[in-house]
């Protein structure tokens, strides 16, 4: 169950073949070379979450139009039929519970971090805002260099724009809700 979904380099084919641009022009827009992403779009490699949102922040779409699922009205979803992304070595799960909405501008999104897992988030220039709420273990924020230890039942909000760190760092794995707003 934790893998990447099948379809997510065709996926991000149809995007780059909708804005009609070449491979090499997507390189620049993305800051991710020629050959990940032709890779990427022919299933041969599998890309991290950081590289996810280099491609969604190049190509002016939201993160979920890469890892998105099928979505019915008034829909009940288990976190087992959610594939997840892997990042950190799998020591970082990122369910995407809510794929975006384009009325609300919104993703939402549960993440697993498995103890002393860190991951590292450039600045997103296209969100607007970030919104944390821990509901298991404790997650050590960085946000512009500064650090914040939140605790279960903990919330912050944040620039998407600006540089920051996710981290666990406790002996116990920490399980945190993450809701973007685009611009």
């Amino acid at each position: 169950m934790y893998n990447i979904p099948p379809d997510i380099g065709k996926e991000m084919r149809k995007i780059r073949t909708e804005m009609r641009i070449s491979l090499d022009t997507a390189a620049r827009l993305t800051g991710v070379s020629k050959a990940m992403l032709g890779q990427i779009e022919r299933g041969e490699s599998i890309p991290t979450i950081s590289t996810l949102w280099k491609i969604s922040t190049g190509y002016k779409v939201t993160f979920s139009n890469f890892i998105s699922h099928p979505s019915e009205e008034n829909n009940i979803l288990s976190i087992d039929e959610i594939y997840p992304i892997k990042e950190e070595n799998g020591a970082m799960l990122l369910f995407n519970i809510f794929p975006f909405d384009p009325i609300s501008g919104l993703d939402f999104l549960q993440i697993h971090m498995e103890p002393h897992c860190r991951h590292e988030s450039f600045p997103h220039t296209n969100v607007l805002n970030e919104y944390i709420v821990v509901i298991k273990g404790q997650l050590e924020m960085t946000i512009n260099q500064k650090v914040y230890l939140l605790q279960k039942g903990d919330a912050v909000s944040f620039k998407g724009d600006i540089t920051h760190v996710y981290a666990n760092p406790s002996n116990e794995e920490t399980i945190f809700h993450n809701v973007i707003r685009y611009k």
